[in-house]
């Protein structure tokens, strides 16, 4: 099994190939796997791709990020000029319902509230607008109202995972209680366990997924 030291010089180097993202001003560490990412970025795009990359670390349990996003004066926007350019992008983003999503900025910060029928929308919503300059971060409290009746949520995940060529593990079990998803069963890396739980989310009629499915190293990375 990795060492927490081996995990974080593998963590580092990841970081280094990560494009516009000085690693040297991100501090790492790492306790039983569990990585603590701290330090500054310029744009809130960049501290996004720090905790994506982390997770693509084999040996990494959960993280927890605590990187500060510090603009400079040329990525400075007034909240007035991030609502107009959020409101704009929302507008050109086809997989965002038309009128469903409303948008407060204050400090920097974009709030997003409304409702829309799918799990993809909310996320597509956050993703359209967290790139946008002088955003500090997002908080999406965007519902999901569905449309449809989930009749058979279970077969549409279990058939979703089984399309997924990223996922090794076949053994995930999936429960359904109403609009709620339980994941269960073992995998061998945050990426594959979030991928599980994308896959649960597209499911129709799918409000919410408790996703206990295990992170389990591989045989092939123990020593």
């Amino acid at each position: 099994m990795k060492t927490d030291a081996e995990i974080r010089r593998h963590i580092l180097d990841e970081l280094a190939w990560l494009p516009g993202v000085d690693e040297s001003h991100i501090g790492v560490t790492v306790e039983d796997g569990i990585v603590t990412l701290s330090g500054t970025v310029d744009e809130h795009s960049k501290k996004v791709a720090a905790h994506e990359a982390v997770k693509c670390v084999a040996g990494v349990k959960a993280v927890a990020e605590d990187i500060e996003i510090v603009h400079g004066e040329d990525y400075s926007k007034t909240d007035n000029e991030i609502a107009k350019a959020a409101v704009s992008a929302l507008e050109w983003n086809a997989s965002v319902p038309k009128e469903k999503v409303m948008v407060l900025v204050e400090d920097g910060y974009i709030y997003l509230t409304g409702n829309v029928p799918w799990e993809y929308q909310k996320k597509a919503a956050q993703r359209t607008v967290e790139n946008l300059r002088g955003v500090r971060g997002v908080i999406n409290t965007i519902e999901i109202i569905p449309t449809a009746e989930p009749s058979d949520v279970e077969n549409e995940i279990k058939r979703a995972l089984e399309r997924s060529a990223n996922l090794e593990e076949k053994g995930i079990r999936v429960q359904v209680d109403g609009r709620t998803v339980q994941l269960k069963g073992r995998v061998h890396s945050l990426k594959e366990r979030e991928l599980a739980e994308k896959a649960a989310y597209k499911a129709p009629g799918v409000q919410k997924v408790q996703n206990d499915i295990v992170v389990q190293i591989h045989p092939a990375y123990s020593t």
